[in-house]
């Protein structure tokens, strides 16, 4: 007999046995409906990194980046999907729960309230939401639950960008929200997303007002009805433009409550933030090469900060399995200045960087994408923030990183 694969799957885990999956077979259950339209998939993310120099104690701070990842072989990540798209029904259903497991899920944020111990447990939920279809106009999507932020030009996931490093605009971005998303397009060129979500901040199940636990941000608190709120806007250049054909702008804002500690060494208090994004990859003539460019703004409201990343990218794919990808980028680091100082959010002090970043991808086993890459960050203003033995203590004023990163999706 032809055992169903969620059969098979958990008969081998002692779920249940295949004397009553005979018969469960011969007539398919409710669950087992719902489980054959679920899909099951993931990707293994692996690294090896060499900083030329002596001292990692001050590394580029952009994410998923540290001193725990230089010179040496990584683990980055392993992400497991589970999930049951939408299909073309006017009410249709699904759901999507991603979960990552290894270092770089700690880095992920996504801790539930009252559970920071479990922040380094090398566990983290990436997302989890159910996806609704209500039948108004083309159909409005919903989200509900844990989902990534709405903006930004690079992927929380490492192979979906074209390169393995992340851009300092990506780390000052928002993350991940806890909330209500809806998505509708309006025509093939335009569509739009809004939300309402309980912070900025990537901590699930978070407040922006005392929770049950007394007060935790201190004298920094909002009332029961304030929320975190989000909107973006994508243009998509029709086929009657010849080569811009499929070009995109991009364009939104995320404006909440930030309880993550954004200004750690500067103030113990949490605030409200913007973050502000616009983007556009943008098709050539020669085939093969696009370029795109994005704009990253952070405003802190108590503050005159002045943090913001400029970021351009050329993309060139060669052959089938070779492709080349560039991303130079502008990155200033300011939040006010002080009696001490000048502080910075990312490097701790007042910094402008000049970051380049070159790699070549070639993929030769299949599902598999294996890519060099070469980066350099150089500080503007000349100033020592990176190297140095001890922490506190940078002597450089440029970092190189010679990176390989190895992924297989499944």
């Amino acid at each position: 007999m032809k055992y169903n694969k969620w059969t098979v799957a958990l008969a081998a885990l002692g779920v249940v046995s295949f004397a009553s999956a005979v018969n469960a077979e011969e007539k398919a259950s409710p669950v087992m409906t719902a489980l054959s339209s679920t899909t099951i998939s993931g990707y293994v993310d692996t690294s090896a990194e060499w900083n030329p120099g002596t001292g990692n104690a001050n590394l580029p701070p952009y994410k998923f980046n540290g001193a725990n990842k230089a010179d040496g072989f990584n683990l980055d990540v392993i992400q497991l999907r589970i999930d049951k798209p939408l299909d073309e029904q006017d009410w249709a259903a699904g759901y999507r729960a991603d979960f990552w497991f290894g270092p770089d899920a700690n880095t992920l944020g996504t801790t539930s309230t009252g559970m920071t111990g479990i922040n380094g447990s090398d566990f983290g939920i990436r997302q989890a939401y159910v996806a609704l279809r209500a039948p108004v106009g083309t159909g409005l999507d919903l989200k509900m639950g844990v989902f990534d932020s709405i903006i930004g030009y690079e992927s929380i996931e490492a192979g979906n960008n074209p390169n393995y490093t992340r851009s300092y605009g990506h780390s000052i971005e928002p993350q991940t929200e806890t909330g209500l998303l809806a998505s509708y397009r309006f025509c093939d060129c335009f569509s739009a997303s809004v939300g309402v979500a309980d912070t900025f901040g990537p901590t699930i199940n978070d407040r922006a007002f005392a929770p049950v636990n007394g007060v935790p941000y201190g004298s920094q608190t909002e009332a029961e009805s304030y929320k975190t709120y989000m909107g973006s806007i994508a243009l998509t250049a029709p086929d009657s433009w010849g080569f811009l054909s499929g070009s995109t702008l991009y364009a939104g804002a995320v404006n909440g409550f930030n309880s993550s500690g954004f200004m750690s060494g500067f103030t113990t208090q949490p605030v409200t933030v913007t973050s502000y994004y616009l983007g556009a990859t943008v098709a050539t003539p020669v085939t093969g090469l696009r370029v795109g460019a994005s704009f990253d703004y952070l405003d802190i409201h108590p503050l005159n900060n002045d943090t913001y990343s400029l970021a351009g990218y050329l993309s060139y794919q060669a052959t089938e399995k070779l492709s080349f990808h560039g991303r130079a980028e502008y990155f200033k680091d300011k939040l006010a200045d002080t009696a001490g100082g000048t502080t910075g959010l990312l490097f701790g002090t007042k910094a402008e960087v000049l970051a380049l970043t070159a790699t070549v991808q070639y993929d030769l086993w299949k599902n598999v994408i294996s890519r060099l890459e070469l980066r350099w960050d150089h500080s503007l203003l000349g100033n020592d923030i990176f190297g140095g033995e001890t922490a506190g203590t940078p002597n450089s004023e440029n970092a190189l990183l010679l990176a390989a990163n190895v992924i297989y999706k499944f």
